[in-house]
Order: structure tokens, then sequence, then C-alpha cells
């Protein structure tokens, strides 16, 4: 078994790893939807990625700020696997100055330039969005009855 102050370790170097995070949104009729989206961080892990705003997932924050996002690595073999789950609240960013941050903060991550603020406003068609999380978790191995389970630990990535 990992300790918590591990999980938060093994956590924060998968976020570091993994540049596409899915995000989990819901219809106004309750349907599920899900994403991927390339996404950056900041010191305080609230994540921030660029969508069209016509985008279902983009329609569906606007009407809902409740998500959930998974970061994992896909490329792992079958019993290997390490996921992130994060319960969070995300929004569009308006203020010119935090979406002159968040773009920063994309573009060092992805090596490529997407524009200035002025490009996410108005009538372009793209926006820019943060997630704040709520509570997060990281998969464990677990063991009920004899059998092998998937389990989660809450973590605090704030916190070693």
């Amino acid at each position: 078994m990992h300790g918590i102050s591990e999980d938060s370790s093994r956590a924060k170097e998968l976020i570091a790893r993994i540049h596409y995070i899915t995000i989990a949104t819901a219809l106004k009729n309750g349907i599920p939807w899900n994403s991927p989206v390339f996404a950056a961080y900041d010191e305080n892990y609230n994540f921030y990625w660029r969508s069209g705003k016509e985008a279902q997932h983009s329609k569906n924050i606007s009407e809902n700020e409740n998500i959930f996002i998974v970061v994992f690595d896909s490329s792992r073999e079958w019993g290997n696997g390490e996921g992130v789950y994060i319960q969070a609240r995300a929004h569009q960013l308006t203020k010119e100055k935090e979406v002159s941050t968040a773009l920063s903060l994309l573009d060092k991550r992805s090596g490529t330039t997407m524009g200035k603020s002025d490009k996410f406003s108005g009538d372009f068609p793209r926006r820019v969005y943060k997630a704040i999380p709520q509570k997060v978790w990281m998969n464990k191995d677990g063991e009920v009855n004899g059998s092998f389970v998937d389990t989660r630990v809450e973590i605090n990535l704030l916190r070693e």
C-alpha cells in the first residue's frame, strides 16, 4: 500500500507527464459528455484549456459548472494503470489578465503560441477555461475477500 504523501507525489508526477485530460460534463437532460483536451495547470493545480465556445463541453459548462476530470496514462500495460480523479468547478475566463496568464501556461506546455488574449473573446470562436479542483483522488490497488479491486484514496495536491 502507498502512503498518502506518496499518492500525492504519484499524482503530481502523472499530471506533469500527461498533457491531455478528459473532462466529463452533462447536457441539460443529464446525458453525460466526455471530452479530451490539451491542458496546463498552475501551482495550485487549477487546470486550463482552450476550446471552441460552441463545443458541447463548453456549452455544458456554461449551464453547469460541475465537471469531473480524469488524468490517466493510457500507454500503461494492464494492471499498471494510474489515474488522478478530480471533482472540479469550471468556468470560462473573461478577464484579459486571467486569459493571458492561462494562455502563457498553455503556450509554455505546448511549445507553441495560439494567439494573444484578444483572440479568445468577442467574435472569435475560441475561449479559455479554468477548472478549480474541489476533491482529488488517486487510484490504489486493493483487495476484498481475496479479490483484486481498484480503489481510490482522497489526496491533497497542495500538501505533501
